[in-house]
């Protein structure tokens, strides 16, 4: 079973390229809001990883992303920022909400696929580690 991504981006260029790139390895679900996305959490199975445009058009920015890595059922799930607000502030607020991974557009779409595999064997090794003790 192929492990789940969720993408949320309001731009549908990127939405469909990620959704092209992606989904031969993941199961890639994408929305175009905060409020879709949300919507879709509460109903269905949580994502091994989200993708996530800071910038929302039914949000503030970094409200979404605040708010799922403060949340007691989201906060665990990692976090890609795919963002084209500037690098410094990029940068800090992955940092302070504690993201896996941040990319400035444009972005290579391979490299992001290299580090969404990577940060899922990461994710992995520690479930598995924790298992374990």
């Amino acid at each position: 079973m192929k492990q789940k991504i969720l993408a949320i981006d309001d731009s549908k260029a990127i939405r469909f390229l990620l959704q092209t790139v992606l989904s031969r390895q993941f199961d890639v679900i994408a929305f175009p809001d905060g409020c879709s996305a949300m919507y879709y959490l509460s109903k269905k199975k949580l994502p091994d990883l989200f993708v996530i445009d800071p910038q929302l058009p039914d949000m503030e920015n970094w409200e979404l992303i605040e708010h799922l890595s403060s949340s007691g059922i989201f906060g665990h799930i990692p976090m890609i920022a795919l963002s084209s607000l500037g690098e410094f502030e990029t940068k800090s607020k992955s940092e302070q909400y504690d993201l896996a991974s941040y990319f400035l557009k444009p972005f290579n779409p391979v490299t992001l696929l290299n580090e969404i595999n990577l940060v899922l064997s990461k994710e992995k090794s520690n479930s598995i580690a924790l298992k374990a003790s």
